[in-house]
């Protein structure tokens, strides 16, 4: 069953998060899946005039780029490895319960202002590649003054995009500061949401038209399926409102002026996404209501025909019945004396008949059939 595997992955969670019980604020302990490979560190360093992309094997390499006047772009796949958030925070003096909330893969979507920088939370999901289920991860983000660092679980995300203009040029990404990266990285997130929900409406159209074809108990278990995963994805699109609306206010002078313009942008399409989600979550219990409603439908034809057949037997089972009983012709002439006719057997089969036939008639013409 679904929810068993659910009941599972959360028991599987709590146990992992109860390990941090007793432990004091700031206390670097991973919570997540657990992983072996080695952390991949990249980073890009780039201005309107030149860019400079490399992939380093220690995070010490990546220390000189705080005091580089151009944008750089940290970017760490593997917050597993606890010791290389501490080295990287500890050079770019990031609070300890910051460095605590990178380690822990179960945040909520969420921005917090330290004065010299923000430190921004949010889900990247994508399909599932084993699976139809939503696949996510948490991204964490460090917003300088001409930085941005990022800190995903594993390799493979949804920047490409980004990378590939800061790489060609194209756009304002080179001639924009470390704020405007932040909304491109924000707007690539957001953008892939509504990918999500256009498979997941496929999913619900498909499941819609099973259900009102032919419902079964699949259909039943499919419904619990995209009603869990709704609220998952509400659970992870409804507070990243609430993040960009802040960003958009401008309170925070990281953030400038012409990106706040762009940051609205993306404030629209997170308020569509969430629009979307609410709707199809509306959709989905109507479509329990219908399972119910359709099976409730068939019962009832069912029972009608079976009401049906019941009761164009009942005067034959009479019928039957009466002449089942031993009397016998020859103690009395009023005991049954067309038991001796030579016709009395098929009188009764064609009495019989007429009456089924009778009836049958009559359920027709109420357009009871």
């Amino acid at each position: 069953m679904v929810t068993d595997g659910v009941d599972t992955v959360m028991a599987r969670y709590a146990q992992k998060i109860s390990r941090k019980s007793g432990l004091p604020p700031g206390t670097l302990v991973h919570i997540g899946a657990k992983r072996e490979e080695k952390a991949l560190i990249t980073f890009m360093n780039y201005d309107e005039s030149r860019l400079v992309e490399k992939e380093v094997q220690r995070v010490e390499d990546c220390f000189f780029l705080r005091d580089l006047p151009a944008v750089s772009w940290i970017n760490i796949d593997g917050v597993h490895q606890v010791d290389l958030i501490e080295k990287l925070g500890a050079h770019f003096n990031l609070h300890p319960l910051v460095l605590e909330d990178i380690a822990n893969t179960g945040q909520r979507p969420k921005l917090e202002d330290y004065g010299d920088y923000l430190f921004i939370v949010l889900k990247m999901l994508y399909h599932g590649r084993k699976s139809d289920l939503i696949d996510a991860e948490q991204l964490c983000m460090v917003v300088g003054t001409r930085y941005v660092i990022t800190f995903q679980e594993k390799p493979g995300d949804v920047f490409d995009p980004v990378r590939e203009r800061i790489r060609t040029g194209k756009g304002r990404s080179r001639r924009m500061g470390a704020d405007y990266l932040a909304y491109a990285l924000i707007d690539a997130i957001v953008d892939d949401y509504f990918a999500i929900l256009e498979h997941y409406g496929e999913r619900i159209e498909a499941v819609e038209e099973n259900l009102v074809n032919h419902p079964t108990p699949d259909s039943l278990r499919a419904i619990h399926r995209l009603k869990s995963e709704m609220i998952f994805l509400r659970r992870s699109v409804w507070p990243l409102r609430e993040v960009i609306n802040v960003l958009e206010r401008g309170e925070s002078p990281l953030i400038q002026q012409p990106t706040t313009v762009y940051l609205r942008d993306v404030y629209d399409h997170t308020v569509h996404v969430i629009d979307t989600v609410e709707t199809f979550r509306d959709i989905i219990s109507g479509m329990l209501e219908t399972y119910l409603s359709s099976m409730s439908n068939r019962m009832n034809e069912v029972m009608k025909v079976l009401t049906i057949i019941a009761t164009i037997f009942m005067p034959l089972t009479f019928i039957a019945g009466i002449y089942g009983m031993n009397f016998s012709p020859d103690v009395s002439p009023f005991n049954m004396p067309e038991l001796y006719w030579k016709y009395g057997y098929p009188a009764v089969i064609a009495a019989m008949a007429l009456v089924a036939l009778g009836m049958i008639w009559y359920f027709k013409r109420k357009k009871w059939f």
